[in-house]
């Protein structure tokens, strides 16, 4: 998974109201303006840690682009009960299922 992680957000995750400049993700060039210098080794792990919970909720995001809107949704429902299809023979969750198994946890 691409990279959305830096030292900026590992510093606010540290220290919500550090006062830096951070250019190009690159350690060297962070400006520290009223907060204490937080080392290169602790903001790598810091960063480490974020980019795997961030990757751990990728699922969730695809979902989130693959779902129909909750008009298209609650039309797809209103469908299925008048059909009397509230089960899983309906078209609103065959199309629910059909995100989650293209899009699964873990």
């Amino acid at each position: 998974m691409a990279n959305e992680i830096g030292y900026f957000e590992a510093i606010l995750a540290i220290d919500a109201t550090a006062g830096v400049a951070v250019n190009d993700n690159d350690y060297n060039s962070i400006q520290w303006f009223d907060t204490s210098v937080i080392a290169k080794s602790v903001l790598d792990s810091k960063v480490t840690e974020l980019q795997a919970a961030y990757d751990a909720k990728a699922y969730s995001r695809n979902r989130k682009k693959a779902y129909l809107s909750v008009k298209e949704q609650l039309d797809l429902l209103y469908h299925d009960m008048t059909n009397n299809k509230g089960d899983k023979t309906g078209e609103w969750y065959k199309t629910v299922k059909a995100v989650k198994d293209a899009n699964p946890k873990g």
